[in-house]
């Protein structure tokens, strides 16, 4: 069997360990070389491709990003189908393929599937919200750096008694946000799934202050929305139809600003987040599913997601976590709730006590 392997959508921290597992399973198993593809789905539409041995894998376990460089979906995809795809992997001599991605790269390879060609997924995004897994490569090492931010935020923070608004990436799921925001004691936490109230939570952040509580630290999902309390800024659509996420959280701290008085500053951390060393979870999990997606095709199953399940490994078929996200749970929200000064959820009756 001629494995072929790629990386899409967003870059991030543990991809170099899973396309390094990958090989080495396929040589150690299979006796043989795979066929990487550059840029993602793009390369496969023009058979870009690269010779990965065990020697071309050598010292990439440390290294951020991907080897293989990465994009986002291709138009063409969306015109033609996978048709094209299966062609030129045919043409390569690819008889199955393991692809690395989030939520896009998972759709495209739903589809590749339904058409009858052998693929095996393995779920990476910062965001972790891919259905199907419990966590994803990269979102150790972003939530690392996350929570870093956080507490050197405190320090600064309490020496100029100001509030110090954090925004963090996550446009559909608050996973970052919640556990940077729970790790590093944070007053307020804002994630997509609950709409904010910007008035509570000055509100909240007021009576803290006049308790002597000389810094406030507020985190910011990238994809917060408030809700009827203020009018949501519009920030455009991009090419494919979704929100563009800008400034949502110097938005919340001009409003927290206004509300309360108090010196407020809003720090962006972007795309640090996604780059640097992978942290030594983000290496094992990439070179554990890497493994298992060869394993899994060379058992003769296909058409599948190989996620983290409490201790092991499921296989979830594609047509059931293709295209869905995996939000925050009920119990991380609540969690939230008990944790924050602000409050994430308007209305709640607890079922647990978390202390």
């Amino acid at each position: 069997m001629q494995i072929g392997v790629l990386t899409g959508g967003g870059d991030c921290a543990g991809l170099n360990a899973a396309l390094r597992a990958v090989v080495r399973m396929a040589g150690h198993e299979l006796d043989r070389n795979v066929v990487g593809y550059r840029r993602g789905w793009n390369g496969v539409l023009d058979g870009d491709t690269v010779t990965l041995d065990a020697e071309a894998m050598r010292g990439v376990l440390p290294r951020g990003g991907t080897m293989l460089g990465t994009s986002r979906s291709s138009r063409r995809l969306e015109t033609e189908g996978p048709a094209p795809l299966i062609a030129q992997l045919e043409r390569d001599g690819v008889e199955a393929l393991v692809t690395i991605g989030g939520d896009g790269t998972l759709i495209t390879a739903g589809r590749l599937s339904d058409a009858g060609f052998p693929v095996v997924a393995v779920p990476k995004t910062i965001d972790n919200d891919v259905c199907g897994t419990d966590i994803c490569i990269g979102f150790d090492t972003a939530l690392g750096v996350a929570t870093e931010a956080v507490d050197r935020l405190h320090t600064t923070a309490e020496s100029h008694n100001r509030i110090m608004v954090l925004e963090v990436m996550g446009r559909d799921a608050g996973h970052i946000a919640a556990g940077a925001g729970i790790a590093g004691g944070a007053a307020a936490v804002l994630v997509p799934e609950v709409p904010f109230n910007i008035d509570e939570i000055a509100a909240r952040l007021i009576a803290r202050h006049d308790r002597d509580r000389n810094a406030s630290i507020v985190v910011v999902a990238e994809g917060a929305i408030p809700d009827s309390s203020v009018e949501t800024p519009d920030t455009g659509s991009d090419e494919w139809g979704n929100r563009v996420l800008d400034g949502m959280g110097q938005f919340v701290g001009d409003l927290l600003a206004e509300r309360t008085g108090f010196d407020t500053r809003t720090t962006v951390l972007g795309y640090i987040q996604r780059g640097g060393p992978p942290t030594p979870a983000d290496r094992l999990l990439g070179s554990r599913l890497g493994a298992r997606a060869v394993e899994v095709l060379m058992e003769g199953q296909s058409g599948c997601l190989v996620g983290v399940h409490s201790t092991g490994i499921a296989h979830p078929p594609l047509d059931e976590v293709a295209g869905r996200t995996r939000y925050l749970s009920a119990d991380q929200l609540e969690l939230l709730d008990y944790i924050s000064t602000a409050p994430v959820l308007t209305r709640h009756s607890p079922s647990r006590r978390w202390f």
